[in-house]
């Protein structure tokens, strides 16, 4: 490495951003903003304004060569997915689901989502221990998204399964998941002809009969579309959901201040965003030789974008950008990303955090941390694996 001492982890390495990450994080945002991972063949962005820079110039910062850290060892290109299109194909096809994603669309779903957080919450028993992953944080995504994409209930466990195996497998794909991932694709491609010949009242059926300058959309492209969709809706929510709990349960001063005001969660999710971000970074690749923070980026350089990084930076966030504050507003996180490839799924995200945080500390404002919580090792996703959680009951 050029810019980093011999012993520095490595990036590609699933432990280390299973692990605490964040005093390299801190280092690396003092001493080497960015700096070159020889290793790992990238170079490493760790500032929030160079984050943000990089992430709004693709037609100097492209995805299309590649978004994750794994894109470096196999061919990859626009068709796999939308987060690997560039501009003006990328535009196109967000141009689709965005009123399917608007605000006001996604408000529609509210009261069912209330009722769904009721359910789970009213499940978990108030006088033991549950895995609040396994309650909430997994089943409450996949049957949101689910719902919206017009899945049958019926197959809401297989969505589990798959989204997961899409996870690992960004990381190291594996005869394992990847059996799983193929499955998944070729449920979504039964799905899309059922939906041609039988449109619903879903997103699939409205991808299905769009048309993009004039001409109906690929059936590879649909699959993929939906796959993005599907597990990006989940991953990146069961990780706001886990990682909002977990940090309430150890803030508890933070958290009886909330439960008393209710009004002010959807600040604080943003903050469980920023503190905690789902997504540990994307890649971009440099189309031309770029000065960058003063290090000279060649064209064809591979650079790793670290929202986790950017989203405690002091010049930003203060002295505090450490520590977990609840009302801190504004709060330009990057969790979502920014730029041409914000988040589609971010109305829907914070809906369904506002309302189940809403529902938790109403019910159980005493909730507390039963045991240290697991994560599972990825390189692409900050996320708990068991998350033990004893119940209070309300007052």
């Amino acid at each position: 490495m050029s810019e980093s001492v011999a012993s520095a982890p490595s990036l590609t390495d699933p432990a280390f951003h299973a692990g605490d990450p964040y005093p390299h994080y801190r280092r690396w945002r003092t001493d080497t903003p960015i700096f070159r991972d020889d290793k790992a063949g990238f170079w490493v962005v760790t500032r929030n304004a160079d984050v943000t820079t990089l992430s709004s110039n693709p037609e100097t910062f492209c995805s299309k060569r590649g978004v994750l850290p794994a894109d470096l060892t196999r061919e990859v290109s626009e068709d796999m997915s939308i987060i690997y299109m560039d501009p003006p194909r990328h535009r196109k096809y967000r141009t689709l689901v965005r009123p399917s994603l608007a605000r006001r669309r996604i408000a529609s779903l509210e009261p069912w989502i209330r009722e769904l957080s009721r359910d789970m919450l009213g499940e978990m028993a108030v006088d033991s221990v549950s895995d609040f992953v396994e309650a909430v944080a997994v089943p409450l995504p996949i049957y949101v998204i689910a719902r919206l994409l017009g899945v049958p209930a019926s197959d809401h466990v297989n969505f589990r399964k798959w989204s997961d195996a899409a996870i690992e497998a960004a990381t190291e794909l594996t005869p394992e998941n990847g059996e799983l991932v193929a499955e998944l694709l070729v449920y979504l491609q039964e799905i899309v002809i059922e939906r041609r010949q039988r449109p619903a009242d879903d997103l699939i059926s409205v991808l299905v009969h769009s048309e993009i300058d004039g001409e109906v959309i690929d059936e590879q492209d649909l699959i993929m579309f939906c796959f993005t969709l599907l597990v990006a809706g989940n991953e990146t929510t069961r990780n706001l959901l886990s990682a909002g709990t977990w940090a309430l349960a150890t803030h508890p001063d933070a958290r009886r201040a909330l439960a008393s005001d209710p009004s002010g969660v959807p600040v604080a999710v943003e903050e469980m965003l920023r503190w905690e971000s789902p997504i540990a970074g994307f890649m971009r690749t440099a189309t031309r030789d770029v000065v960058v923070r003063g290090r000279d980026v060649a064209e064809g350089d591979s650079l790793l974008l670290l929202y986790a990084a950017a989203n405690r930076d002091e010049e930003v966030f203060g002295n505090d950008a450490e520590s977990f504050v609840l009302t801190r507003w504004p709060n330009p996180h990057l969790a979502f990303g920014i730029g041409e490839h914000f988040c589609l799924g971010a109305n829907l995200a914070r809906l369904e955090a506002r309302i189940f945080f809403e529902e938790l500390l109403a019910r159980h404002p005493d909730f507390e941390l039963a045991a240290d919580p697991e994560r599972f090792p990825s390189t692409l996703v900050r996320g708990l694996s068991t998350l033990p959680i004893s119940l209070s009951a309300a007052p």
